[in-house]
């Protein structure tokens, strides 16, 4: 009588359905848009809406002030006899390619350097990242005291107190003394980041790869040679892409020093691309010239790309 009792008073509350509401957000995908929609939100409103207008008005003949109509190739075909714009790809390439040797060879020596035992190595880390933490304006402005014609810290040095000179270097007054003072200036901003890169990639390889080269007998330069570089080689390959990206599309180091000169010979594609569109009003002048960086853009991103895939033996596939 009493199990009897027992079960007809055993009962279960049942288990409500979930609402519509509830099985729309439990949804995988629906999880995953939500996630995603305000990064998208961001870049669209500040990344893929400017560069499509900034592409858009490239095939237009717009100005400060006037909406422009469209003139299709024009603004190319006017570049492409343009000897200042030509100059600008010259230099930019030339500014990028020996900046970023410079900031590579030192970056790595300094990343071997650190990656010792020594004393103050924290300290001496954080002088190394300071050219990287000051503001790029700050760094331009006292490059261009220190490469200024009559106060030049340099000339007073070699003037005034060696006496190795009788006038002051005119360090940004003439065409190609002006391109290589740039390019130093880039490089001594640059390094840290290139090092301190460098550096975290170092401290991944394994000690016991060394233990055992040094057991064969391996010199200095063989275990650079056969085991830093290449397990290196996939951070060198993304560190050197964002290099050349950076180095590429430089524009305050340079405005801020030179404003393109001396006779525009120091331009930028970047530089010359604000002075056309904004202190000259020629909005899609400038836009074409800031639309012809793409493809050198694209270039420097398949290079990584290419440089990774050919190091996947690293993560245990083979390779292509």
């Amino acid at each position: 009588m009493s199990v009897t009792t027992a079960t007809e008073l055993h009962w279960s509350k049942n288990r409500r359905e979930p609402s519509w509401l509830v099985k729309f957000f439990d949804n995988k995908a629906v999880l995953v848009v939500a996630c995603l929609l305000p990064a998208l939100g961001l870049l669209g409103v500040f990344l893929t809406y400017p560069l499509g207008l900034g592409i858009y008005l490239a095939f237009t003949d717009s100005t400060i002030g006037r909406k422009g109509i469209w003139v299709g190739l024009e603004n190319f075909e006017y570049l492409f006899t343009d000897p200042i714009f030509w100059n600008a790809v010259f230099f930019s390439v030339f500014y990028t390619g020996i900046a970023t040797i410079g900031k590579f060879g030192l970056g790595l020596w300094l990343a071997l350097l650190m990656n010792q035992h020594m004393p103050f190595k924290s300290l001496i880390r954080a002088i190394i990242l300071l050219p990287w933490i000051v503001p790029t304006v700050l760094s331009a402005i006292a490059f261009w005291w220190i490469y200024d014609p009559q106060f030049s810290i340099i000339s007073y040095i070699f003037v005034d107190v060696l006496g190795w000179r009788t006038t002051n270097i005119n360090f940004i007054g003439s065409e190609w003394p002006a391109r290589f003072s740039l390019i130093v200036a880039n490089v001594w901003r640059g390094i840290p980041f290139v090092a301190i890169s460098l550096l975290a990639g170092l401290q991944t390889i394994s000690p016991s790869l060394y233990e055992a080269a040094l057991l064969d007998g391996a010199s200095a330069w063989q275990r650079f040679r056969f085991i830093t570089f290449p397990m290196l080689l996939p951070i060198l390959a993304i560190v050197m892409t964002f290099s050349i990206i950076f180095t590429f599309t430089d524009f305050q180091l340079v405005y801020a020093i030179t404003r393109g000169g001396p006779v525009n010979s120091t331009h930028l594609l970047a530089t010359l691309a604000f002075q056309r569109g904004i202190p000259g009003g020629q909005l899609g002048e400038g836009a074409a010239i800031a639309v012809s960086m793409i493809p050198f853009l694209v270039f420097a991103t398949l290079f990584s790309y290419f440089a990774l895939a050919r190091r996947k033996w690293q993560q245990g596939e083979g390779n292509d």
